[in-house]
């Protein structure tokens, strides 16, 4: 059922001609392999933007949606923190404006509204499709421990727990998992369920090349984790 439905989303991206799905649309694929997304609905109205604001509770996050903008914080695609109804059709209107100064030929498909996560220590669990190896599945850290120390781990699907359990040991920093320096210890189950989650979903779904979900808010344990943001490529 998660793969068919799945597939359907991914179908109708190829048949627009899109190598990305849009950010609404990642979310409704890995959605339904379990993996914990936030909530969050495309709006195509500032009526429409106030209806899911209500229903998924303050704050909320509003971020335009369009497969021509790359970077949607350059255009002022972004409002976070958004409290209230009138704050979120000032933040809607405010959006689609700056995108029709700054982006004026991208083609918008609406606002996406959704659940603000949570602060947490920011992970990336990510995913590649090899030639050779078929899907690889990469664990680290976020921030500057991926950007500047490339602190990852690396495993070939299948992914079992226990390959994702020893994913989280051999990465450098694994003691911020544990707890280090009056920081609580993480949740690494949650964790170790979206590696293997993730590893289902790029064995079963072979049209996607990639999967990047970053930041990934680790919360204390037993508090689970959320993908924060989520970007997956398709094969057109």
């Amino acid at each position: 059922m998660a793969a068919d439905k799945a597939k359907e989303v991914i179908n109708k991206a190829k048949s627009e001609g899109r190598k990305k799905l849009l950010e609404h649309e990642a979310y409704d694929v890995l959605r339904s392999y379990g993996l914990p997304v936030p909530k969050a609905a495309l709006a195509r109205n500032e009526d429409e933007a106030v209806k899911i604001a209500e229903e998924i509770g303050y704050p909320v996050v509003l971020k335009v949606v369009s497969p021509d903008i790359v970077h949607k914080s350059d255009v002022g695609g972004v409002k976070v923190g958004v409290e209230g109804v009138e704050d979120v059709r000032k933040a809607f209107n405010e959006i689609m404006n700056n995108v029709r100064e700054r982006a004026p030929d991208a083609k918008v498909s609406g606002i996406l509204v959704q659940e603000m996560v949570p602060e947490g220590l920011e992970v990336i669990v990510g995913s590649t499709r090899d030639p050779t190896f078929g899907p690889v599945l990469m664990f680290g850290l976020g921030g500057i421990f991926v950007e500047v120390l490339k602190d990852v781990s690396f495993r070939i699907a299948p992914v079992t727990k226990y390959d994702a359990e020893s994913m989280l040991r051999e990465i450098k920093a694994a003691k911020i998992l544990e707890g280090y320096r009056g920081m609580p210890p993480r949740d690494k189950s949650a964790l170790v369920d979206i590696i293997v989650k993730l590893s289902k979903f790029m064995e079963e779904q072979e049209d996607v090349t990639d999967v990047d979900l970053n930041p990934i808010m680790a919360f204390e344990e037993g508090k689970g984790a959320k993908i924060a943001d989520a970007r997956v490529l398709i094969k057109v």
